[in-house]
C-alpha cells in the first residue's frame, strides 16, 4: 500500500521492522513531529513484515532491554532506516545538508584567518567535492569523513580559542549565564566594582557569535580579546 512503508533496524545480526505512514514517519525522523501515535500503522514489531514473522520476547529484551512495544517502536524509528520515496529522500538530504553546513560553520575555521567559512562557501564546497550525504545518519556519524573530502576544496581546521573577557558590573550577571552556555569558563574573577573578568574557551568558529551576543547584552561595552 502506498500509505504504508517499512522502517528496518538491525542489532547484532537480528533484524526488526515496524510499519509506518511515510510522511509522518519522515517528519518524526526530521524532528518535526514528536508524537508517535500518528506515525505507526500498528504496534506490532516484526522480523519480516512481508511474512508477518515476529521476534521472541528474549530477542526483544536482548536488543532493546524492554518489552514495551511503544518504546521499542520509537527506538526502531529513531535508529532504523526508513524506506524513503524519491521525493522524501531528496527532502531529507536537503535537511541533513543544512545541519551539516551549520555544524561545520560552528566547529571549523579557515586556519589562515581563524574565522569560520560562510555557509554558502561550505555549501559550494560540498557540491564541488561531490560529497554524498546519507540522509539517515546523524551529523556526527558522517561529518568527519565529509570534512576530509571538503579539505581538498577549502581549508578547514577544528581549533579552540581562549578569550579574555571583561564585563561591566551592570551586565555581569546576565552575561555570566551566556558565557557558561557558549563555552568552557576556565577562570572567573568578580571585581570589587561588580564587573566580571573571565577566561572563556570556545571553538574558534564560535567567536563571532560570542562577540555578537555579548555586544548585544552589554550594548558594546564588553571587552573581548583573544589570548595568545
Amino acid at each position: 500500500m502506498a500509505d504504508v512503508t517499512v522502517v528496518r533496524y538491525s542489532f547484532e545480526g537480528e533484524k526488526f521492522e515496524i510499519l509506518v505512514k511515510p510522511d509522518p514517519a519522515l517528519d518524526f525522523k526530521l524532528g518535526k513531529k514528536k508524537d508517535m501515535s500518528s506515525v505507526l500503522v500498528s504496534d506490532d514489531i516484526y522480523t519480516d513484515s512481508s511474512k508477518g514473522t515476529k521476534p521472541s520476547t528474549d530477542k526483544l529484551l536482548k536488543a532493546f532491554k524492554t518489552e514495551d512495544l511503544a518504546e521499542i517502536a520509537q527506538t526502531i524509528l529513531k535508529k532504523g532506516d526508513l524506506n524513503l520515496t524519491t521525493d522524501q529522500r531528496r527532502k531529507m538530504v536537503e535537511e541533513k545538508k543544512k545541519q551539516l553546513v551549520e555544524f561545520i560553520a560552528k566547529t571549523y575555521v579557515d586556519p589562515r584567518t581563524h574565522l569560520p567559512h560562510p555557509p554558502l562557501r561550505i555549501e559550494q564546497a560540498l557540491k564541488d567535492a561531490r560529497v554524498s550525504i546519507d540522509p539517515q545518519k546523524n551529523v556526527d556519524e558522517q561529518v568527519k569523513e565529509i570534512v576530509e573530502k571538503l579539505r581538498s576544496i577549502i581549508p578547514l581546521k577544528s581549533e579552540n580559542l581562549s578569550l579574555e573577557i571583561i564585563i561591566p558590573a551592570q551586565f555581569a550577571s546576565q552575561s555570566y549565564a551566556v558565557l557558561k552556555s557558549v563555552g568552557s569558563l576556565k577562570k572567573e574573577e568578580w571585581q570589587n566594582n561588580g564587573s566580571l573578568k573571565a577566561i572563556l574557551e570556545i571553538p574558534a568558529a564560535a567567536r563571532p557569535n560570542v562577540i555578537d551576543r555579548l555586544g548585544s547584552i552589554t550594548k558594546g561595552s564588553a571587552t573581548v580579546e583573544v589570548m595568545q
